[in-house]
């Protein structure tokens, strides 16, 4: 299917106001739609700003305070391998014995009760009554849903869930828009912006809505959406980028007119001879996407001069000669994007090692194609996604280094930009864990680029840094304890409460034992919710008696406080660090 984009953009200030339109056509034209309500009230639905990753999600990095969502207890037979068994099952699991309909608002509405409940999601309609049982956040959240679109509040959750393949065997059709809608709405706009500066837009394009929105998917279409059309931004805070080139090297500069930061935030992929570049920039991503006029090998080196914000990506010409051109240039070339509206791009990664951890916890060692150069920053996570039982399955990770303290002080990120290390816990109910448990060395992996708002500005003259996690939240500190001794200079102590059940469950012990005897700056203490008869440390959960003499503010200290674990636990501490008084800005939550 062809799928054509329009942009245009008007805008009219005055000292007192200023008024700015937006129009972006995409396949489903509910973001054209949702434009019109700055002209007049009109019930549509929505496509929401993305929230990405999930709020609730297990490595997601989000101010204090917000809670992740409540999980309830499943009965049994009803976890997500179930579920996945009754979707393969034939069960007609929409009511409409394999029709798929155009579903106009007003129907929608209807479907509003426990045993008939229809939402929306970007554009689609789902029946969710047979999967109000396999929900982990219970009845009570899919029915928020009910009869409306649910797409805000599928994201503040989850979004990065691949919903379109749980739930393909109850997809009821799309949504209809009235082309009479679309095309009032037109006029509105047009007559607004006449009004306004006196100055007629553009035409729009006559075929406001195509008959592919209108003609209800076969079921072995693709609703994958599409990225989210890049913001407009000013031509001289925009990146730009050059090429060059030798008798043997083809060379891309991009000028990111802002420093950048040491620890890397460039990632490379060349594959099948499109060479995509993604610079992370803040709560921004700049992306050049092109397909090279001729072969190169397939290694890529990148050199960064932060100080200046030039980045330049060098490939070796497989054939002696002189280029033309660079290359075709591909969709979303030479755009800048929040990072959370932009598309989730995965590479093969093949699985090189896994290592014991304790009892139940691998580190798994992934290492990336060639032509793929990434590191993942601290505090940022990457997605596994696999296909179990014709199911996709994506999860977030957070990598972790091969070791809690490198060889050498003066080391560099080594093996960081070709091999990525997860410590994982294989739940055996679980859906994904198993499975990776089950690979062989040299099979592969899907795995995401780095997302994540994590930034170092935080911890930026922090003199006492406080950690407080339960179980596997201890990853993405392993990290953030590694860059806090290595790069702080002005960190004076770091202190790491860690909460497990059992002595056995301690990640990384004797490491951790080790880096406390070495370096007087860190300090770790266990509690353990079951220890055995010999355990001489403290027992228990967390409680604000536990924290008074571990939350210290000496005087004159810049004090920061990381907590990650499950929800409830989060939520609890978060809670019990305010009473000691630390404020909003001094808290960061790995959501769990």
């Amino acid at each position: 299917m062809t799928q054509r984009k329009h942009h245009f953009t008007v805008v009219h200030t005055s000292k007192s106001w200023s008024f700015i339109v937006v129009l972006i056509e995409d396949p489903s034209y509910t973001g054209f739609l949702r434009n019109l309500a700055c002209f007049r009230r009109v019930a549509m639905l929505n496509v929401p700003s993305q929230s990405f990753p999930a709020a609730s999600s297990q490595q997601r990095v989000a101010p204090a305070g917000q809670s992740g969502r409540n999980k309830v207890a499943l009965k049994p037979g009803h976890s997500l391998m179930d579920w996945i068994r009754v979707a393969k099952s034939g069960r007609d699991l929409t009511g409409l014995r394999g029709r798929l309909i155009d579903v106009t608002e007003e129907e929608l509405q209807k479907h509003n009760t426990r045993d008939d409940c229809w939402t929306c999601i970007r554009g689609m309609v789902y029946n969710v009554s047979p999967y109000m049982d396999f929900h982990p956040g219970g009845e009570e959240e899919l029915m928020k849903a009910a009869g409306i679109d649910g797409t805000d509040l599928f994201d503040q959750v989850h979004r990065w869930v691949n919903y379109e393949s749980m739930l393909k065997e109850c997809l009821v059709g799309r949504m209809a828009v009235k082309a009479s809608t679309a095309l009032k709405a037109q006029s509105v706009i047009k007559d607004s912006i006449t009004h306004l500066n006196g100055l007629a837009p553009p035409p729009l394009p006559t075929s406001m809505l195509p008959p592919a929105f209108l003609t209800p998917p076969s079921p072995s279409s693709s609703l994958q959406p599409s990225a989210a059309p890049p913001p407009t931004q000013p031509k001289d805070a925009r990146p730009r980028y050059d090429w060059f080139q030798t008798d043997v090297t083809v060379n891309i500069v991009v000028y990111t007119k802002r420093k950048l930061p040491s620890s890397g935030c460039t990632i490379v992929d060349l594959q099948d001879g499109v060479l995509r570049v993604e610079v992370l920039l803040g709560k921004m991503s700049y992306i050049l996407r092109q397909r090279l006029a001729q072969e190169v090998d397939g290694s890529v080196a990148v050199h960064t001069a932060c100080a200046v914000g030039k980045i330049q990506v060098s490939m070796r010409k497989a054939a002696k000669g002189k280029w033309e051109e660079l290359g075709e240039p591909l969709e979303f070339h030479d755009s800048l994007f929040r990072k959370k509206d932009r598309a989730i791009f995965y590479r093969e990664c093949m699985l090189v090692s896994k290592t014991a951890v304790t009892h139940d916890t691998w580190v798994f060692r992934l290492q990336l194609p060639l032509g793929t150069l990434m590191h993942v920053p601290v505090g940022k996570h990457i997605y596994l996604k696999s296909l179990i039982q014709d199911s996709e399955v994506v999860k977030p990770y957070t990598p972790v280094e091969e070791t809690l303290v490198p060889a050498t002080l003066d080391s560099t990120e080594g093996t960081a930009a070709t091999d990525i290390f997860l410590m994982i816990k294989v739940y055996p109910d679980g859906v994904l864990t198993p499975h990776l448990n089950n690979l062989n060395i040299g099979d592969h992996l899907s795995v995401s680029s780095p997302d994540g708002p994590f930034s170092l500005r935080l911890l930026r003259e922090v003199t006492h840094l406080y950690l407080l996690a339960a179980g596997t939240g201890f990853t993405p500190m392993a990290r953030v304890i590694r860059l806090a001794l290595q790069d702080l200079g002005s960190l004076r102590k770091t202190k790491l409460m860690f909460f497990n059940r059992q002595e056995r469950d301690i990640l990384w012990h004797s490491k951790l034992d080790g880096l406390a005897a070495e370096d007087e700056r860190f300090q770790v203490e266990y509690i353990l919710s079951e220890p055995c008869d010999g355990w001489a440390g403290r027992k228990g959960r967390v409680e604000a008696s536990m924290l008074t003499d571990f939350l210290v503010r000496p005087e004159g200290s810049k004090v920061f406080v990381c907590v990650c674990g499950p929800s409830a636990f989060t939520e609890l501490t978060v809670g019990l660090v305010r009473q000691h008084c630390f404020s909003e800005e001094e808290i960061h939550v790995f959501q769990g």
